[in-house]
């Protein structure tokens, strides 16, 4: 062994050959420092792709050393499709295996005239059963409307006094179309749309708005802000950046500031339920519906003091939807900021919506372009014939008449005390 790595780490050898040695030899090695396992793939597949799986079970068996636990995560056909490969460098890092996870479907269910079928991924049972049950009673179909678009970024810089950065903030006020010119020549797809600074002291948090097309955009942001600011400090010397980030974006966190102006799409979604199909489907009534959605979406969230949390499961749904296509679960925080709200109409019937001021969703970029989750929005007739930023937009629309759907389920259900039953046949 010791002779094999002489030779394999002399400084006039390679790193080709890693292919031919065993497992145990290269666990070895990586033991003694000679090779990192953060960058065994480069190493261990540069001629050899198949090897992906072979790092990764060289991977896992040393982590299950280090911990003493015997675990084994599924690693079997993982390259399948070349999944490996389109992960590698851009959506995980430290490989180990990969995690199964059933994916359901709704359907059909009809929004802005398009017969749908929505693909959930969760482990919840009763969950797409009773969002499918939502989908029967909207027979009459789901009107979605994304009334605003915009993706934030919130970089944080300071000064010596409160003075200068009010000298700051009146800077960017009046620079709008400069900052917006260097913005857009960055991106094909983006436009900056507004930039507004809140001051705490001489702190300044500037937060940045723009469009993004089919991404999701964050890092779209992310690049065009930290190009303003290098133009901005041409101006102001004395500016200290902090970070790119100062939170009031604000991204993966509740926050007052997402759910009144909104961040990513601002879409409402409304339908008309027969009361007929309220009573034989949903084997409720209006009046009842009207009533639990008052006292436990509005009323218990405010004793709650909740923010944005003014429905009853729309997180349940959103983040289904997001695992299945490629979203990244962690922003289901700000994304699931929701109101429901139920009215009786002049006839009788029942008026429902649901409005979701900051759905973060994407069509391109992040997990969207793996096999299965890009077969997932395949299944939900994204494609690339429309404009650009029409397939987020229509996701997120497709997303919000789902949400309506799962809120009307529930609800229905806990006006009839039918939810622990569902739970107790489905996911036991």
């Amino acid at each position: 062994m010791v002779n094999i790595q002489k030779k394999l780490f002399s400084s006039k050898s390679k790193i080709i050959d890693l292919k031919n040695l065993s497992d145990k030899s290269i666990k070895d090695s990586i033991r003694l420092g000679k090779i990192s396992q953060y960058n065994l793939e480069n190493e261990l597949c540069k001629n050899n792709n198949s090897n992906y799986i072979k790092a990764t079970r060289i991977r896992q068996s040393l982590f299950r050393e280090k911990s003493g636990n015997n675990f084994k995560i599924p690693i079997d056909k993982f390259n399948s499709n070349n999944f490996y490969e389109k992960i590698l460098n851009k959506n995980c890092e430290n490989v180990i295996g990969y995690i199964p996870i059933p994916v359901g479907c709704i359907g059909p269910i009809t929004i802005n005239k398009e017969v749908c079928y929505i693909p959930m991924a969760t482990t919840e049972g009763a969950l797409v059963a009773s969002t499918n049950r939502g989908c029967k009673a909207l027979n009459n179909g789901i009107k979605s409307y994304v009334i605003n678009d915009g993706m934030t970024r919130s970089p944080l810089v300071n000064f010596s006094s409160v003075q200068r950065s009010i000298e700051f903030k009146t800077w960017i006020e009046n620079n709008f179309d400069l900052l917006k010119k260097i913005f857009n020549s960055l991106t094909k797809f983006g436009n900056l749309k507004s930039i507004k600074c809140n001051l705490a002291g001489i702190n300044v948090y500037i937060r940045f708005n723009a469009t993004t097309g089919d991404a999701m955009g964050m890092n779209m942001l992310g690049k065009g802000s930290s190009k303003c600011l290098e133009e901005i400090k041409k101006y102001f010397p004395d500016m200290k950046i902090l970070s790119l980030s100062g939170n009031t974006c604000t991204d993966k966190k509740s926050s007052a500031i997402n759910w009144i102006n909104g961040r990513g799409k601002s879409v409402i979604a409304e339908a008309i339920i027969d009361k007929n199909i309220v009573k034989n489907v949903l084997k409720t009534d209006v009046n009842s519906l009207i009533e639990l959605n008052y006292k436990k979406n509005l009323i218990g969230s405010s004793l709650a003091g909740s923010i944005g949390g003014f429905n009853a499961h729309a997180s349940n749904i959103i983040t289904s939807i997001f695992i299945a296509t490629g979203q990244d679960p962690a922003q289901n925080i700000g994304s699931s900021n929701c109101m429901t709200l139920f009215e009786k109409l002049d006839d009788g019937n029942l008026h429902m919506s649901v409005t979701l001021p900051s759905l973060e969703v994407g069509t391109i970029g992040g997990g969207t372009g793996l096999p299965g989750q890009k077969e997932c929005l395949k299944m939900m007739g994204i494609n690339d014939t429309l404009l650009a930023g029409g397939n987020s937009k229509k996701l997120s629309m497709k997303i919000s008449g789902a949400v309506l759907a799962g809120e009307l389920s529930l609800l229905s259900a806990l006006t009839t005390d039918d939810l622990i039953k569902a739970h107790m046949k489905l996911n036991r």
